[in-house]
């Protein structure tokens, strides 16, 4: 089963009887975020494309957007057929052996490159796959792994841009950045998606992670 990815909270809550929907700077828009807000949190650049899973099954590779809806732009459609080839995802997750049942891996990411959002500032020519979380039957992998598994793959993974608390990410957002991954060396990066360092779940059952976009800053 190819799970869909949770929907990021933006960091505070926004005014809905605003047209802009500005954010109201202080008001967290989860309770988790209050209470952690001091801790220390893993920041990854936020990467400006399209939301994209790709599924192996044991047999076959199967991609999808962000929901089972979402339609996946032909040219990289192509790309990702092309990468994640059955060859290639049998030999990175080899069964453990007889009776292990069927192999569930979703590989979580942003398609990104040229005619998807901005993307030619990130690549002018074509078009890629940069991951930013792994899941595998039921457990999401570290950080570590997931950079592990990326390497074999041959394929790039978020960057970490820092760790601190939740205001110093603002603060740190609210100056801007240059984005580390874009061709384009003086493109603006997007803002940050940030986890605590310790992976943690609220009483949803969904992961605490959270995202602060650059241009939220323009009307706060």
């Amino acid at each position: 089963m190819m799970t869909t990815y949770q929907k990021i909270n933006t960091i505070y809550k926004r005014d809905m009887a605003d047209k802009s929907k500005r954010m109201l700077a202080g008001e967290w828009s989860q309770p988790e975020f209050e209470y952690l807000k001091d801790n220390r949190w893993e920041w990854t650049e936020k990467v400006d494309g399209t939301n994209i899973r790709v599924h192996w099954n044991g047999v076959q590779t199967l991609f999808g957007g962000r929901t089972d809806k979402a339609d996946i732009p032909e040219h990289l459609l192509q790309m990702l057929q092309e990468k994640f080839t059955p060859e290639l995802m049998q030999q990175v997750f080899k069964p453990q052996g007889e009776g292990e049942g069927e192999v569930s891996v979703t590989l979580y990411g942003e398609g990104y490159g040229v005619k998807i959002q901005k993307g030619g500032n990130y690549m002018r020519k074509q078009v890629g796959f940069i991951l930013f979380d792994v899941r595998i039957g039921s457990w999401w992998l570290k950080r570590i792994d997931c950079e592990a598994l990326a390497q074999q793959l041959g394929i790039p993974i978020v960057p970490v841009v820092g760790y601190g608390t939740l205001q110093e990410a603002v603060d740190f957002v609210k100056k801007g950045f240059k984005s580390a991954i874009a061709e384009n060396k003086d493109y603006d990066a997007e803002g940050l998606v940030l986890k605590p360092a310790v992976d943690l779940l609220a009483r949803s059952g969904q992961r605490i992670i959270t995202k602060i976009k650059h241009c939220d800053f323009g009307n706060v």
